[in-house]
């Protein structure tokens, strides 16, 4: 049977694969639950496809998507393809602005769009588009084109044949689409993806999950960003049915409705699903909340490479009986794997997941190399805490003279979308990629991510310091959620953070502390003083140099909406800086304090 070359050959190898009555997509809206199989798939994605050659599309126009997570989203993608056109997803939730420059930058000649409160936000900015039709809305919106109008469309035998010649003239090597990074400063830079680049990296992660073969997914991260992207046609290409979530609100009930074996998460995802999991059991009366500690205990214990001798493991198995299957159930009963990429997960609490039950497989990649270079497997020796696991095969890692990883292979993108000079800036003529990540290998073969280049700074004595690592040691403390490390041409480093707000609050009824918000906790000298504590225990183990000499706390969390996190949720360092530069004058400016001993 011919094998997958390009993106678009997904739905027909579905078809001819797998049975063609079984659910390959689902989702529930509004109480109903909707399914779709695998000829629906074939039909739907050639309708988008023939409506959009009605309206003038050409090989290699771009047409631009603003969705959530919905079964839609694959007819819509595997349409443009078909077409021949250029596939360019854009992020709901970015500025006016960015969105103003994708649209022109990119040169798009129509649009989907999901619901009317992503058409409020950029209608304006629509009608000074020249498009080939009106937008395409999901849900019903007056005024544009609905999105069950094209699939009332008769495809015809002429539109088929089209859609054949178009298919032909398409290789591997040609554009699928265009992924503009959201970035933690500066103008968003389109990635230039192929067939290829995609294709063999879903394929590579296919090898992965066949050692441990699940039959239903959950996808609620963001399809335009390559990492759900690339799972999401992996989980068709091994025939696994797909649940999408596109309303976090209600993803308890989503997820029991789904009963997912498998979900990717970023790290911030499962800080907050831990946190949430231990506030209640701080809430728990005092036998109940012994025994969940007791097995939180024994969960920090775990090593996925060495079980422990029979003592330990019957009493873990104990523990997830009395008190981890609660957590399984809460994720809708199955769950068996958790993807954790986008940033680095504390070992601590992968250490916690796996030992309550859950496979934590975590990897390594950049919407640049499609996006996986690195992750974790299911074979001996395929974990191992703190790294993000092996190189994935066919890819080649080597590391810079400065510790910066280099990737060449077939997922390495093709460029920058009319940025030839940034493009250059990190490929060389020989293929190789710079990440501008800073990484080292473990035992010659797991890959560790320990810094980003452009994030290291100097002290003014001199000092290289790489925040991330510090940020993600502080980060282990129970009350730290999030933190942002400074000292640029500083004598010495400074920090703020946002506390764990849900075990800090659990922590103060324990104590007996009152409050009324979050800013009355921060300003409490109990809790200002336990917090001090705990920066102080972290400094401790870390070198002179890095050690945190004075730390202010905030009670505004930093999310994507309000500027202080990328889309992929990491820091926008410059944003920080400025948002705060009266505070951290202020810290440097006061005696400093000391938490040496």
């Amino acid at each position: 049977m011919p094998g997958v070359t390009r993106i678009f050959d997904l739905p027909g190898y579905m078809v001819k694969q797998f049975p063609s009555n079984r659910t390959i997509f689902s989702c529930t809206y509004d109480g109903v639950k909707y399914k779709y199989k695998s000829l629906d798939y074939v039909r739907r994605s050639n309708q988008v496809a023939a409506w959009l050659i009605q309206q003038g599309i050409k090989p290699g126009d771009t047409v631009a998507t603003v969705l959530l997570n919905r079964p839609e989203w694959n007819f819509i993608d595997m349409g443009i393809m078909l077409a021949g056109a250029i596939h360019v997803p854009v992020y709901p939730t970015i500025s006016e602005s960015h969105f103003r420059f994708i649209f022109r930058d990119a040169g798009i000649k129509l649009l989907f769009i999901d619901n009317h409160y992503i058409y409020e936000r950029i209608r304006e900015l629509i009608q000074k588009l020249e498009m080939a039709s009106l937008p395409v809305s999901v849900e019903r919106i007056d005024g544009l084109i609905h999105f069950t109008d094209i699939m009332n469309l008769q495809v015809s035998q002429a539109h088929l044949d089209e859609i054949a010649i178009r298919k032909r003239n398409i290789s591997e090597t040609d554009l699928a689409t265009i992924i503009y990074t959201s970035g933690t400063t500066g103008t968003p830079k389109g990635v230039m993806l192929t067939h290829r680049n995609i294709v063999s990296n879903f394929l590579a992660v296919s090898e992965i999950i066949r050692q441990n073969p699940v039959r239903v997914a959950a996808s609620f991260l963001p399809l335009c960003h390559i990492y759900e992207r690339m799972l999401n046609y992996m989980y068709q290409h091994e025939g696994i049915a797909i649940y999408y979530i596109n309303n976090l609100d209600k993803l308890r009930d989503d997820l029991k409705i789904g009963s997912p074996e498998i979900f990717c998460a970023v790290p911030r995802f499962i800080e907050k699903m831990y946190n949430s999991i231990i506030q209640r059991g701080m809430a728990l009366k005092r036998l109940r909340r012994a025994l969940f500690f007791w097995a939180l205990d024994l969960a920090r214990q775990y090593d996925p490479t060495d079980r422990g001798d029979f003592w330990y493991r019957r009493r873990l198995q104990i523990a997830r009986l009395l008190v981890f299957r609660k957590w399984k159930t809460a994720m809708g009963g199955r769950l068996r794997i958790i993807v954790s990429g986008g940033a680095r997960l504390n070992p601590r609490l992968a250490r916690i997941f796996w030992g309550a039950g859950f496979k934590v497989m975590e990897g390594y990649g950049l919407t640049e190399t499609s996006p996986v270079v690195a992750v974790s497997t299911f074979d001996e020796g395929g974990v191992k805490l703190g790294t993000v696991g092996r190189i994935l095969p066919g890819v080649v890692v080597k590391l810079a003279d400065d510790g910066e990883i280099l990737v060449r292979g077939p997922n390495v993108m093709a460029g920058y979308y009319n940025r030839p000079e940034r493009t250059q800036q990190v490929m060389n003529k020989d293929g190789w990629f710079a990440t501008g990540d800073i990484g080292r290998f473990v035992d010659g073969q797991y890959l560790q991510i320990t810094d980003r280049k452009k994030e290291i700074f100097k002290t003014s004595g001199g000092k290289y310091v790489a925040p991330q690592v510090l940020e993600n040691r502080f980060k282990d403390s129970p009350f730290i959620e999030q933190i942002f490390v400074l000292g640029e041409n500083r004598k010495h480093p400074v920090a703020i953070l946002v506390p764990t707000f849900e075990y800090l609050r659990s922590w103060c009824e324990v104590k007996g502390i009152e409050f009324t918000s979050n800013d009355d906790l921060i300003q409490n000298p109990r809790v200002v003083n336990r917090i001090a504590e705990e920066v102080a225990r972290i400094n401790h183990d870390l070198d002179k140099t890095e050690q945190i000499k004075k730390f202010e706390i905030v009670a505004d969390e930093w999310t994507v909406e309000t500027n202080e996190l990328s889309h992929t949720l990491k820091l926008r360092r410059d944003y920080l800086l400025k948002k705060y530069a009266s505070l951290i004058d202020q810290m440097y400016s006061k005696q400093t304090e000391s938490f040496e001993d």
